[in-house]
């Protein structure tokens, strides 16, 4: 998915996924035993407790009730560190000098309500069996939040923020709320900014999100071998979509990372096309910008092809100058290097040839359990995943080339994960000469 020329990210896309994978069918709030290892869920709480240097925090998974379309989807950092997707109003409260320390790290929940329960789910009793598969040893209900996070106030006098900080005029972000209240009530309280703190966690990714990360890749190209087969002239590009999106689920993806764009022609120049409605012509190229999401973490992949199979001198010469353009960007992408290296590598070869101003988005992201996932200040590390994406379009030509993979930080480069997917020319038109 192109990324916005400037830093901020993008928000369209849709929250971590859920699945029979993800907590639990029933609705029960059982963490996610299938990917990420219980002890990696504590593992990263206890490094959130001693980042936060003996500050108070808290991390909200937001309010919300099921949708009649798609699933309520917690925040994102909350998902990181509990691996629940179901518990609308949820916290984790951070008491890092607490004299127990098994009431350092709590767990909030909303109360039980049968009547609520009966429509949307029913949900365990605080006790053992629920400690034991979320790995928390204290578990509370939400009315208790105020006096925990009170009295941690009136101990330490600080509070720190770990969530993201809102630009004006969107509300302030949900901590930084509830430490205002705090602070208003308790004299001498300090807020403090540790919102970088889980950023730099999430950036990067253990062995375990790698896995996942691979399994959402695979069933990526699987939908992209499905839809190189069927793309010919006259196909619509909803049917392409669908296609794609089919095959995502055929080989164990959880659905789709964000919408998927299928953009043939001048609809290719549009970089979040999402209409998916035009047929594809005999002539033109067709951009598809997709990716699998697997228990929560996505992937993220475009392609260029020619509707007929065939690549014509124009596009041809196009093609390779954008393909050019991310060899330079991934030889560039390696530890201690900066985002801006990444980009300014890819953007030399697009300058060179006179089309810099065709090149109208950033090179990259960080991807993870969000499409445009959290980006740290300071350099590229070792684990990290980010998209590369170069990518030139002609409006006036009716064409639009872009390409981009997921690309791993090693502790020596990079290394491309979704090589697997055709992507030079020859690669291309082999594939859909199968048709």
């Amino acid at each position: 998915m192109p990324p916005i020329k400037q830093s901020a990210r993008a928000r369209r896309q849709p929250s971590p996924a859920t699945s029979a994978r993800d907590n639990g069918a029933a609705g029960n709030g059982a963490a996610n035993h299938t990917g990420i290892p219980l002890a990696e869920y504590v593992a990263r709480r206890n490094a959130v407790l001693k980042g936060l240097k003996g500050a108070a925090g808290v991390v909200l998974a937001g309010e919300g009730a099921p949708p009649l379309l798609g699933r309520w989807r917690p925040d994102f950092n909350f998902f990181y560190l509990t691996g629940l997707s179901n518990e609308p109003g949820a916290a984790v409260l951070f008491d890092p000098t607490h004299e127990n320390p098994d009431r350092r790290c709590v767990l909030i929940l909303k109360p039980i309500d049968p009547e609520t329960d009966r429509w949307d789910g029913y949900r365990d009793p605080i006790g053992a069996a629920l400690r034991d598969r979320t790995g928390f040893k204290t578990v509370q209900r939400s009315r208790w939040l105020p006096h925990l996070l009170t009295f941690a106030a009136r101990r330490t006098r600080r509070l720190a923020c770990l969530h993201a900080f809102s630009v004006y005029p969107a509300p302030v972000s949900p901590d930084l709320a509830l430490h205002r209240q705090v602070a208003e009530r308790v004299p001498g309280v300090a807020i403090e900014d540790r919102s970088d703190l889980l950023p730099s966690m999430r950036a990067v990714k253990s062995p375990a999100e790698l896995a996942l990360m691979r399994k959402a890749i695979a069933a990526t190209a699987n939908g992209f071998a499905a839809a190189l087969r069927m793309i010919r002239p006259g196909v619509n590009e909803g049917a392409i979509a669908w296609t794609l999106e089919d095959g995502f689920r055929a080989a164990g993806g959880d659905g789709v990372a964000y919408n998927s764009i299928v953009g043939s022609g001048m609809n290719g120049t549009v970089l979040h096309y999402m209409d998916n409605s035009a047929e594809a012509k005999a002539g033109d190229l067709l951009v598809i910008d997709a990716g699998a999401v697997y228990a929560g973490y996505a992937a993220d992949v475009t392609r260029t092809v020619p509707v007929n199979g065939r690549f014509t001198p124009e596009q041809r010469e196009a093609y390779e100058l954008v393909l050019r353009a991310q060899a330079a960007a991934i030889k560039a992408a390696r530890p201690g290097a900066k985002n801006s290296d990444v980009d300014a590598a890819a953007r030399a070869v697009i300058d060179k040839a006179g089309l810099g101003d065709a090149f109208i988005h950033g090179t990259g992201h960080p991807l993870g359990i969000e499409v445009h996932d959290v980006a740290p200040d300071g350099p590229l590390r070792a684990g990290m995943v980010i998209t590369v994406e170069p990518g030139v379009y002609f409006p006036d030509r009716k064409m639009g080339v872009r390409i981009e993979d997921d690309i791993l930080i090693t502790s020596t480069g990079a290394k491309n994960l979704t090589d697997a997917i055709p992507k030079s020319i020859a690669d291309v038109e082999a594939a859909m000469k199968s048709r």
